[in-house]
């Protein structure tokens, strides 16, 4: 009953838009000559005590934005029909890879889950991330922990999504209604690998070939119809679309499919090759500096470089291609870029520890600084998000829609940014006005944006705001106000409000 219900309201809905493509004048003309018998119906219902509810829809939001539109019409159905939300279908289900030869590093089949909407031209693909290790003892020690990121053998048979992965429109507001796929981490490679398990090998490093595989697969499950292919990732998936995206594009070329628009999307995957703040020997892949654990990874995974990338660096220097400000300038297809200015992973990598300790002055002038160059790394990027939190990834997380650079949320910015690409490919129009991609955060330091997920207190457990959370560092507000020429008063209004 519920998908029926909904279908139904779907078509009621564009009988009513009508084939003209009237705008909004003859919509409000419509609701003034509806209105009175409207009135007069809720009225009856009141007398006889029924309830009476309301169900508000702006339909001048059709004119630039059909999917809110169809999105409203989805809560509408939903709201009429309690059934209908509960028979929705929500969840991703598991399809391991019919192609036995694509394995996680155990051997065990890699695979994909996958939520089909049988009315949409549009597949998401997430490539789930989760570090990497890149010798065999630290890859021994990553299978007793973290053996899902290693195996399928214990991987549940549903998932549901969250974030850009959520069937809710409240929760995913622009991509809700699309064909969803979620592909396991399971290769430890950063998506690149390309060698089996053998009796020489104790783990099989395939992440560049599962992708293949994936995309391979779902063309019969309705890809091949796709308008649109957005390859998104966080994390190691965030470098994964990096280094895959135009493989994906190629492929389905060579395949035959030219017709559909690939895209990226990386989350927390914009790493930076910089110094750390504390040397250390390359013990395991946590305090290995990433130039070197790349390196090391690269020839243990027999890991595959985008060609186009490859060709800018000398052999044996194709590690450059993993940090992002250096393979995005090769990639063909567009790339959309969040990212945290102070990222939890990247500071991990550096050697910077935030314990509950207070931070001492070298450690904060670090961290300022790795906001400064990560925010110049990212100013020559087309499309991207980046708020001034401490935080890592974000896409698939509940409260995506909370966070805001310059007044404008991350799904919007998305929005914007599927907008710019289809108007400059019908007709090589500009960004529309009041629709920005490029939003990068002016504030130093972390946690300056008002709207960054909150800090908890390690040892109490409570919430700390900005000022807070600054004092908890061993933030010295006095100096800090005169190094910038401000008194302090002045200083901790401007870190309240975000400015």
């Amino acid at each position: 009953m519920g998908r029926g219900a909904v279908q139904m309201l779907l078509l009621l809905g564009l009988l009513h838009w009508g084939p003209g493509g009237e705008g909004r004048k003859s919509w409000r003309r419509r609701g003034q000559q509806q209105q009175q018998p409207a009135a007069a119906a809720r009225e009856r219902s009141e007398a006889a005590g029924q309830p009476v509810e309301s169900f508000p829809l702006d339909f001048t939001a059709v004119e630039g934005n059909m999917d809110s539109f169809m999105a409203q019409i989805k809560s509408l159905a939903q709201s009429l029909y309690p059934c209908s939300a509960q028979n929705l279908h929500q969840e991703l289900r598991l399809h391991l890879l019919l192609n036995a030869s694509a394995t996680c590093n155990d051997g065990s089949p890699a695979g994909y889950y996958l939520k089909e909407s049988k009315g949409s031209r549009r597949w998401l693909l997430f490539l789930e991330g989760g570090w990497y290790c890149f010798n065999r003892e630290n890859c021994n020690t990553r299978y007793e922990t973290m053996r899902k990121l290693m195996s399928s053998k214990e991987w549940p048979m549903t998932k549901t999504g969250t974030g850009i992965l959520s069937s809710q429109p409240e929760e995913n507001p622009h991509w809700w209604n699309a064909n969803m796929v979620f592909i396991p981490y399971c290769s430890s490679d950063v998506w690149c690998g390309a060698s089996a398990k053998t009796e020489k090998n104790e783990y099989a490093f395939m992440g560049s070939l599962i992708i293949q595989e994936v995309v391979k697969e779902l063309v019969g499950k309705g890809l091949g119809n796709a308008k649109v292919l957005l390859l998104a990732g966080s994390s190691a998936g965030g470098t994964g679309v990096l280094l895959n995206v135009d493989r994906v594009a190629e492929q389905l070329e060579e395949m035959g499919y030219l017709g559909i628009q690939v895209r990226g999307l990386a989350d927390s995957g914009w790493f930076l090759d910089n110094k750390q703040y504390r040397r250390t020997d390359c013990i395991d892949s946590i305090t290995c500096a990433p130039t070197e654990a790349i390196r090391r990874g690269l020839r243990y995974w027999n890991g595959i470089i985008p060609e186009r990338c490859k060709m800018q660096f000398k052999e044996g220097e194709e590690w450059n291609c993993f940090f992002g400000y250096k393979i995005y300038p090769t990639l063909r297809s567009p790339v959309f870029v969040v990212q945290w200015l102070f990222d939890e992973a990247q500071l991990t990598v550096d050697n910077v520890h935030l314990t509950g300790q207070p931070v001492q002055e070298g450690q904060w002038l670090y961290i300022q600084n790795l906001g400064r160059e990560l925010r110049n790394t990212l100013k020559d990027v087309t499309a991207s998000f980046a708020p001034a939190c401490l935080s890592h990834e974000i896409i698939t997380r509940n409260h995506w829609t909370d966070i805001q650079v310059k007044g404008t949320s991350l799904p919007r910015a998305l929005h914007c940014w599927d907008r710019s690409l289809h108007d400059s490919n019908k007709n090589g129009k500009a960004p529309l006005k009041g629709c920005p991609i490029h939003l990068i955060d002016s504030c130093p330091w972390p946690h300056c944006n008002p709207s960054c997920p909150t800090i908890q207190d390690q040892y109490t457990g409570q919430e700390m705001n900005v000022i807070q959370f600054l004092m908890h560092m061993g933030f010295d507000v006095q100096k800090m106000a005169q190094q910038q020429g401000l008194e302090p008063s002045k200083l901790l209004g401007m870190l309240s409000s975000g400015s």
